[in-house]
């Protein structure tokens, strides 16, 4: 079969870790008929090559699709993804790169969740995991995104 993830070991070097971003972990929780698949073995090929992370932020959105916390809790058992909190940091940098967004003719009042997750990655030294590269790779440059190089089908 051939890898989601194109060299990946030699990806994931200078990270710390892994971040997964929310789309990812709905793609297998939903079974989404186009991208489950492709987002199951991202995550199988990460987890032989580093730790699997989570933040509150990502915690929170796969949460709609739960109806209780203990089902939550189950399909991101902490024995495989760890919690790890927002720095203080990611915050600053969030707040930065949001207004770089805006600067830019974004239409959003409110920063984005997005702009959390990449920046926790920033700071943290963490690669992402997503299938939502564009903001990534346009107001966080430096971190390491892992994601399709095109759609599954």
């Amino acid at each position: 079969m051939k890898p989601a993830l194109v060299g990946l070991p030699a990806r994931l070097r200078n990270c710390r870790g892994v971040l997964v971003d929310s789309n990812i972990l709905l793609d297998v929780a939903t079974n989404d008929v186009m991208w489950s698949e492709w987002s199951a073995n991202a995550l199988a090929e990460c987890t032989e090559h580093s730790s699997l992370m989570v933040n509150p932020i990502i915690y929170a959105e796969v949460s709609v699709g739960f109806s209780t916390i203990e089902a939550l809790n189950a399909a991101l058992p902490s024995s495989i993804y760890q919690r790890t909190p927002l720095p203080w940091e990611a915050g600053f940098l969030a707040g930065k790169s949001f207004l770089a967004y805006r600067k830019r003719g974004g239409v959003r009042n409110t920063p984005l969740p997005d702009f959390y997750i990449g920046a926790h990655a920033a700071i943290e030294s963490l690669a992402l995991l997503t299938r939502d590269a564009a903001r990534y790779k346009t107001y966080f440059p430096k971190i390491e995104i892992l994601s399709p190089v095109k759609d599954p089908l």
